[in-house]
């Protein structure tokens, strides 16, 4: 088989490439930009471009497969010449579902707990030996290449992202999965640039759910109102099975599930974290697990990157760093730190990064998501908001958006980390929480 991937070198696309590089696939490909670590894991395997940019001569009629990543335009020169040879034009989605649309898949979506649900469910399988598939947006660790495709693993396990699937099929990535086994971990309002009001994004999970194989499986969070809507309303043949906060106790720092088989100490915390522990489990078992393998399998996960990630940790602090941006995230994650560290001070910091976060009508659905912290900083960049094309903001906007005496607002990254570094760290912990980078500031440098 030979595939041409148009944007190859995005966190997924070069993924997916190294994947089918792997399975004996003639991959070549092409982007505009490359960074790392994209491109010294394409180049490892010898399927890094030559050179940077886009070359229509690369589209030849012999291709099996073109993929067309997000990344890329409707007007890009090679995708041009696929259409104008007739060549089968796939989405990153697509082309997951083509690869794997004879085996179970499991796909997990939501609004939030999505990566670290599926990071859970392949620890487990791993841990175990049981053979699967898999896709997956971030890193985890013992894993090499977030996506595997192979001819022989009868399972895969498939994170379902409500984004677009291309620049040429408006359709959100899990709509084209075709689950046989779904997760709906929570629903909050995300992506208005392509999601204009909350009952439009509500409509995805609707759909999503439609999507389920006859007499398949819908395992879902009974404590999100939405969740439970969409669940009740979906198709009668549906198996529908609810999920709440596994039951646990936090002590000195430390959360242990209580489980028919007694106590489990894990390194995970957060009722979120145990939300989506409880959806992990489910699938497990749907998937032939026994409960008290998969609670000594859970016991050694340490979460997925930026998933509520420790950074470093002494006797009287904590430093952790987390993917969290969208108002729900903020407030689960926010949460969880302070609901495992009651006696210590929390000082939470996030930055507006996202389409969504920066306009200005999305930025009252923050209100109280930082409340749990004992300071909270907010961060935008003026530069970041005329680059997306965005009406500016004021920092009094933020701060009356977010609301609460606890909230500070910068605009000035280096002068947000001298104030942190200003601080001392003695019985009090630190979150950082950004899709961004703090305009390049290094989280590690905070605390000596």
């Amino acid at each position: 088989m030979k595939v041409h991937l148009i944007a190859i070198g995005g966190s997924a696309m070069h993924n997916l490439a190294i994947a089918l590089h792997d399975k004996g696939f003639v991959v070549t490909g092409s982007d505009d930009e490359i960074f790392e670590p994209s491109k010294s894991r394409l180049a490892a395997r010898s399927i890094l471009p030559a050179e940077i940019g886009w070359f229509p001569g690369k589209i030849t009629a012999d291709l099996d497969a073109v993929i067309l990543g997000m990344h890329a335009r409707q007007d890009n020169p090679e995708l041009l010449r696929a259409q104008e040879l007739g060549l089968k034009i796939y989405s990153y989605p697509e082309y997951i579902f083509n690869q794997t649309k004879d085996k179970i898949r499991v796909v997990i979506g939501g609004s939030h707990g999505k990566t670290s649900t599926t990071a859970m469910i392949l620890h487990v399988l791993q841990s175990l030996g049981i053979d699967c598939d898999y896709m997956v947006g971030a890193q985890l660790a013992g894993f090499d290449c977030m996506v595997k495709l192979s001819e022989s693993a009868p399972i895969a396990i498939l994170e379902g992202d409500e984004y677009l699937s291309s620049p040429i099929d408006r359709r959100p990535k899990f709509h084209l999965y075709g689950p046989d086994i779904a997760v709906i971990t929570g629903i909050a309002w995300d992506h208005i640039n392509v999601f204009p009001t909350f009952e439009n994004y509500v409509e995805q999970f609707k759909i999503f759910t439609d999507k389920i194989s006859n007499h398949g499986t819908l395992i879902y969070s009974v404590d999100d109102a939405e969740v439970k809507a969409v669940a009740e309303a979906a198709r009668a043949d549906i198996q529908k099975i609810a999920y709440t906060t596994f039951d646990h106790e936090v002590r000195n720092g430390v959360t242990y599930l209580i489980t028919e088989e007694g106590e489990q100490e894990i390194q995970i915390f957060g009722k979120h974290n145990l939300q989506n522990l409880s959806a992990a489990m489910l699938v497990c078992q749907k998937l032939g697990v026994e409960p008290a393998k998969f609670y000594t399998s859970i016991a050694t996960f340490k979460g997925a990157s930026k998933r509520l990630e420790l950074v470093m940790k002494n006797d009287t602090c904590a430093v952790y760093k987390d993917f969290a941006h969208s108002p729900s995230k903020l407030k689960a994650t926010t949460n969880a730190l302070k609901e495992q560290y009651p006696d210590r001070k929390l000082v939470a910091c996030m930055e507006l990064h996202t389409f969504s976060s920066l306009n200005e009508n999305f930025l009252a659905e923050y209100h109280g998501a930082m409340a749990a912290a004992d300071e909270a900083f907010v961060y935008f960049n003026p530069h970041t908001i005329a680059h997306k094309k965005l009406k500016p903001i004021t920092p009094e906007q933020v701060r009356e958006a977010f609301g609460g005496d606890n909230i500070r607002v910068f605009t000035d990254s280096k002068a947000l980390f001298a104030e942190l570094r200003s601080k001392t760290w003695h019985s009090a912990n630190l979150l950082m929480m950004t899709s961004g980078t703090f305009d390049g500031e290094d989280v590690n440098k905070i605390i000596g």
